[in-house]
């Protein structure tokens, strides 16, 4: 039996950095499981769309998919977008079966990644010293993924002993300019920014300036291509593909 296809699911930007990330980052994915059918596609601004990556793989005779969001938090796009273009799909081709399976979320292994950005851009920098942290979010105007950059900053001070303050690029305060002055009215000289962000865009880039405008020290970059990510992404699929696998109704 052929196992299904997997999706991985983007938001997407109009920023080409953002689709050129996503791509590498799926290609890993594909060196890691070379049996599977792996297609990247994009809710919005970038190329192809879910509903292009649907017809490719249903063109090629896959009849089972799995579509794994690549959304670091549960909000309007992983509740409703997502849902809305898996309806629309299986509205179009009848006998597919398409199984969403839950986003990627804020994984422990991606705090690693999160240091060795920061590592990275404490040495562009050649910051020796650290006295508090910013990790900076999209932002939303759903509250629960909101706490979960909050808990995500609260968890990653935790981890370094320095204190955190979570930041938004939209929709919420602090952005990442404030977070940084924040501190520095604190008595805080020496800031460090991480980036809860998967590819670059106008998102990340605004985070950037508005944390080194603020004083910040250094600015780590997002998250990016990584194999801890690719394996979360190959886990999600693994639980999307058990699930698209009808239950046999017991025997009397």
């Amino acid at each position: 039996m052929t196992a299904p296809a997997l999706i991985a699911l983007a938001h997407g930007s109009r920023d080409p950095r953002s689709a050129q990330t996503i791509t590498a980052l799926t290609e890993l994915v594909a060196c890691m499981r070379p049996d599977l059918r792996i297609e990247p596609a994009f809710l919005d601004l970038a190329e192809p769309d879910f509903d292009a990556a649907v017809n490719r793989l249903v063109a090629e005779g896959h009849q089972e998919i799995v579509v794994v969001p690549l959304l670091l938090t549960e909000a309007f796009h992983a509740n409703i977008d997502v849902p809305s273009v898996i309806a629309a799909a299986l509205a179009r081709h009848n006998g597919i079966l398409i199984e969403a399976t839950k986003v990627l979320g804020i994984e422990n292994a991606f705090f690693h990644i999160l240091d060795k950005r920061l590592r990275d851009a404490l040495s562009l920098n050649k910051v020796r010293e650290l006295d508090a942290l910013v990790l900076a979010g999209a932002g939303s105007s759903d509250p629960l993924a909101n706490a979960a950059i909050s808990r995500a900053a609260r968890a990653w001070g935790a981890h370094h002993k320095l204190p955190t303050i979570a930041a938004f690029a939209s929709s919420v305060p602090p952005a990442a300019g404030e977070a940084v002055r924040a501190h520095r009215a604190d008595g805080r000289r020496h800031i460090a920014v991480g980036q809860l962000f998967l590819a670059p865009g106008v998102l990340p880039d605004r985070v950037t300036e508005l944390a080194y405008e603020a004083g910040a020290v250094a600015v780590a970059e997002p998250l990016g291509v990584d194999d801890e990510i690719a394996r979360v992404i190959l886990a999600r699929y693994a639980v999307g593909a058990v699930d698209l696998v009808p239950l046999e109704p017991l025997s009397a």
